[in-house]
């Protein structure tokens, strides 16, 4: 696991799946300034709400960046350039054709939509060309899917638990899946903008 991005470090991801729970809007706030076009993969995004909430996460995260952000619609395109959030109640999953799909499976440790999901999804859709990475949050979710993520070649980040706001989730996904990076938000930021460029 490294705690730096060596010099002259290169991954070409085609997708970035990202998740985050307790404390994850602030983390996603700072994980996404300053990105913007060209971006040669798509961001999908698991960030646990209430399931009877409305979510706003596209329209408060679209201020905030140049990128188009939408909530994922059942048998969509994934497109290059954009930003994804997955909508409350459904888990989200990324179909072998790179199309979205939900489901009203059980929830998965108290979550739907399930950052385990996605990511265990994302994986074999997107195989060596996945990055996953796991933020901040008070329960185990994504530490499986993270897990699924290195075992099909993908990279997989997770931030550091000494700055998350809530550290069991990060500290989770780092026993579940030694991931490649453990970086500061700060770090992840800079690791997002080298993989998804060319």
């Amino acid at each position: 696991m490294k705690t730096r991005i060596p010099q002259g470090f290169r991954f070409e991801a085609e997708a970035v799946a990202i998740g985050a729970s307790a404390g994850g809007i602030d983390a996603l706030f700072q994980l996404l300034q300053d990105l913007e076009p060209p971006v040669e993969a798509a961001l999908v995004l698991v960030l646990h709400l209430p399931e009877q909430h409305e979510s706003r996460l596209p329209q408060v995260f679209g201020h905030r960046t140049k990128l188009p952000v939408e909530e994922a619609q059942p048998h969509a395109p994934v497109r290059p350039g954009t930003i994804y959030f997955a909508p409350p109640g459904y888990h989200l999953l990324v179909e072998g054709d790179r199309t979205f799909s939900l489901s009203c499976d059980p929830p998965v440790l108290f979550s739907r939509p399930s950052i385990d999901v996605l990511l265990e999804s994302c994986a074999e859709a997107y195989g060596d060309r996945l990055a996953g990475m796991v933020l901040t949050g008070a329960n185990e979710d994504g530490a499986r899917g993270l897990a699924a993520v290195k075992a099909c070649g993908g990279l997989a980040a997770v931030q550091d638990p000494a700055e998350a706001q809530h550290d069991v989730m990060p500290e989770a996904a780092i026993r579940a899946a030694r991931p490649d990076f453990v970086l500061s938000l700060t770090g992840l930021r800079s690791l997002l903008h080298t993989v998804v460029r060319r």
